[in-house]
């Protein structure tokens, strides 16, 4: 019912020339939706009735010069009056879609980002129009449930505890089986967190390092400094954890790895060894399911071994291949990953739902307790508020997106998925292998692999060439690839992306390659 005061002002059409803040306007932007035959209206049938043709069709194919895209966002000053919604859909649609990138295209395989499902859409919208705050049970009520249960599910992917567990903990208000958060790097900040705080729990007259903060710590526990081991393929966000905890970037240990890009366990023992000389204590050790750039698995079950001599957390950064456990063909690549203290795992790849989701889970249901914070006006104690065990405070319900996505698809479905992208992957290896002027640099475990292009005579060249000749060489293929890469960009019907690696084909030597990702 409107009340009579708004009625008697609400605008009856669209007769004036310019939008004009009123309250009258206002509640209509409320209360009123679209017509059908809006710019608006006609958009979002568009996209209801054809995703894959509006995308094909609204983004341009060619690049444009990203100096003349800001142009069209150059001006700082926020509007006196309104816009009307479907002008302002318009500028949408001319300046921000058109120079979107294509992510759904089959011939976009350059970056861990997928196409998502049909349905995703109107419940993204259902997601949007009831707008729940998953940091409190007063702003989420259903949802929070739902996302202990989707915790739960993850978990019990990771590690397959039996039903009872799940009975006990999974709505436990003194328990989480892990954090819902926006992606992979506030995951890992938030293992490695709990992992310090852990560390370093309340003793004596010590009351935590929460309360007391690192240096505290370190003399009351009586050790010259803490560290973190990852390999050199550990991603970026192992280094944004250092910095935000305190412990500092130099902190992280880098272990070198093998000719398969996976950790070195025996290199891993030594550093292990030399800090324990120095007095330096190992907080985590950091396996990798799915590096980012050649998509390999670290040996977790020997990591889990040393992580427990160690005495410290381990640590499975699964972002992209922790779905691998849905393929019964391929999990055993991940054997030892139920070993891990705590996984990350990003529902915004391989589990097919919009940007902004992700997950870290403990195997202890308590070890989040240690990074517990309240507040009396929410986050109350004894409460079932996730908000409490999360970095991030207001939350949106991405959770039921991902419910979603494993009830509609199931096990069965996400197997065939993950299945297929390895076959493909092995696929596109074996056409790189048998085309002469392309060079396989990394073969895939999971469904990314890199190779490069080099002309079948330089590559004749190469196998005989002294060391200086083939450093003059590579850095002359390594401008030649770059320039493939971008020219493929630019023409906007492909693309794959690009990176630099030190392969074993190429001992002592950095080389651009490109990169795939076949999901």
């Amino acid at each position: 019912m409107v009340p009579t005061h708004i009625e008697n002002i609400l605008p009856k059409g669209r007769d004036q020339k310019n939008a004009v803040a009123s309250l009258g306007n206002l509640f209509r932007i409320f209360t009123v939706p679209e017509s059908p035959d809006s710019t608006l209206g006609k958009i979002d049938e568009e996209i209801s009735r054809n995703l894959n043709g509006f995308l094909r069709d609204r983004i341009v194919a060619t690049d444009k010069d990203l100096a003349r895209i800001e142009e069209d966002f150059s001006n700082p000053g926020i509007p006196e009056q309104p816009t009307f919604v479907s002008d302002y859909t318009e500028f949408l649609m001319e300046t921000l879609v058109a120079q979107s990138v294509h992510t759904a295209s089959p011939g976009f395989v350059g970056h861990m980002t997928s196409a998502i499902p049909n349905f995703m859409l109107p419940l993204s919208r259902i997601m949007t129009a009831l707008n729940q705050n998953l940091v409190k049970i007063e702003t989420s009520k259903a949802f929070t449930p739902l996302e202990r249960q989707v915790l739960g599910m993850l978990h019990n992917l990771v590690y397959g505890c039996e039903a009872a567990f799940y009975g006990k903990w999974m709505h436990n208000r003194n328990a989480a089986l892990g954090a819902f958060c926006s992606g992979g790097t506030i995951a890992n900040i938030t293992a490695l967190w709990a992992a310090r705080n852990n560390l370093f729990p309340a003793a004596g007259e010590f009351r935590g390092i929460a309360r007391e903060g690192f240096h505290r710590a370190l003399r009351h526990y009586g050790y010259e400094d803490v560290a973190v081991l990852v390999s050199q393929r550990g991603h970026y966000s192992i280094g944004k954890a250092a910095d935000l905890l305190g412990i500092g970037r130099e902190a992280i240990v880098s272990v070198a790895t093998d000719r398969y890009n996976r950790i070195d366990p025996d290199q891993l023992e030594d550093a292990c060894q030399r800090l324990r000389e120095q007095n330096i204590r190992v907080m985590a050790i950091v396996g990798i399911a799915g590096t980012t750039e050649t998509g390999n698995v670290d040996p977790l079950d020997r990591l889990a071994d040393i992580a427990q001599s160690e005495q410290c957390h381990f640590h499975v950064d699964a972002a992209w291949g922790g779905p691998t456990l849905f393929s019964n063909t391929h999990k055993g690549l991940l054997k030892g990953i139920e070993r891990a203290d705590s996984v990350t795992i990003d529902a915004h790849k391989q589990l097919l739902v919009p940007m902004g989701a992700g997950m870290v889970l403990f195997k202890n249901p308590t070890a989040l307790s240690s990074i517990e914070h309240h507040a009396e006006y929410i986050l109350r104690r004894g409460s079932k508020d996730l908000g409490s065990h999360t970095l991030e405070g207001s939350r949106p319900g991405s959770a039921m997106l991902v419910h979603a996505a494993l009830q509609i698809l199931g096990r069965k479905g996400f197997e065939l998925l993950i299945d297929l992208g390895i076959e493909k992957a092995g696929h596109f290896a074996r056409m790189i292998g048998e085309a002469e002027d392309f060079e396989l640099i990394t073969h895939p475990e999971l469904n990314l692999l890199t190779y490069r292009y080099v002309p079948a005579p330089i590559q004749e060249v190469l196998r005989t060439a002294a060391p200086e000749q083939t450093a003059g060489i590579n850095t002359r293929l390594d401008k030649l690839n770059k320039r493939i890469q971008k020219a493929q960009r630019a023409a906007g019907k492909t693309f794959v992306s690009r990176t630099r690696l030190c392969p074993a084909g190429h001992p002592g030597q950095t080389i651009t390659v490109f990169r795939v990702v076949l999901a």
